[in-house]
């Protein structure tokens, strides 16, 4: 999915001159046809991400349709005051490429693990918070960002993750339904689309129907369509490679209970705790129970089956 989405930024530029690219510390290698090619385009700044905001901004201001991209932690945690003052508040058309969302990077622990990562970009005003499942998924996505307006934060899974999709027309704001059942509705974004079809394809010879819809715009939210499909089941489950506060299942949850609809209702999630232990992605995400397991547990108890 990374490789997928830097490919498209360089595509991109070829086509418009008012698309620059920004890394921070980013492997050596890295769209090197870009820096060759463009070079008065490209910048690779090193770990100063603060500073990196600032230039993008200043680019933005002049015109310019700027991508910047490191890992998640950085671009949303340590320069979280430059995102909201120099990008939001002037709602400047910046393209943050955060690599690494949610466990991916296990192997390093809790300082790069971006568990936080929607929470934080969702609660500022004029962004645009963007989750794909997969590599498919993310070139459609990334065409629709050039004269999206105002800033927009895209969350990168590992890479190299099975493709989930189809070739589902993309709108930015727009929620996917995936499947559709009677029974229970699972409410997904990222990679977590794949655990959703899988604990539905087990649970079918168990007689229960099971609805998915995939949210890859977390910000803007698709009420229109949660709703929709919410009022067609008894109980609704969000999963998401993320803390449970903050992200995916709090945004659903808010637009269930505007509305009223008295539905079961659970959320699937990294519990608020910084995780510790050092493996890899698919361990911590099995410890801490973001599984097709986990789900096919939570559907059965909404279920009321043993």
């Amino acid at each position: 999915m990374r490789k997928t989405s830097l490919e498209m930024v360089y595509e991109l530029a070829k086509k418009d001159r008012r698309i620059f690219f920004i890394g921070s510390d980013l492997g050596a290698g890295t769209l090197d046809r870009f820096k060759k090619e463009m070079p008065d385009r490209f910048f690779m700044e090193g770990v100063s991400e603060q500073n990196i905001i600032g230039m993008a901004a200043g680019l933005a201001l002049e015109g310019k349709i700027v991508y910047v991209n490191t890992i998640a932690t950085f671009i949303t945690r340590r320069c979280f005051e430059q995102i909201v003052l120099d990008l939001c508040l002037h709602n400047l058309p910046v393209r943050l490429i955060g690599n690494g969302g949610g466990l991916v990077y296990a192997p390093l622990g809790p300082t790069h693990e971006a568990i936080d990562d929607i929470a934080i970009m969702r609660a500022i005003p004029n962004m645009t918070v963007i989750a794909p499942a997969d590599a498919d998924e993310m070139r459609r996505v990334m065409p629709l960002t050039v004269d999206y307006p105002g800033p927009i934060y895209i969350r990168l899974a590992k890479g190299f993750d099975p493709i989930v999709t189809s070739n589902d027309s993309f709108e930015i704001g727009r929620a996917i339904p995936m499947r559709e059942g009677k029974d229970v509705l699972v409410v997904t974004t990222g990679i977590t689309l794949g655990l959703a079809k899988e604990a539905a394809d087990s649970i079918k010879n168990e007689g229960i129907d099971v609805s998915i819809l995939h949210v890859p715009t977390i910000k803007p939210l698709d009420r229109e369509s949660i709703l929709k499909y919410a009022g067609k089941v008894s109980g609704i489950i969000t999963i998401e490679e993320h803390s449970i506060i903050g992200g995916l299942g709090s945004a659903v949850a808010e637009v269930i209970a505007e509305a009223n609809l008295g539905k079961l209702f659970r959320i699937i999630g990294i519990p608020d705790i910084f995780p510790d232990g050092y493996g890899s992605q698919a361990s911590l995400m099995e410890k801490y129970s973001v599984s097709a397991g986990s789900l096919l547990a939570e559907i059965r108890k909404l279920m009321k089956k043993p």
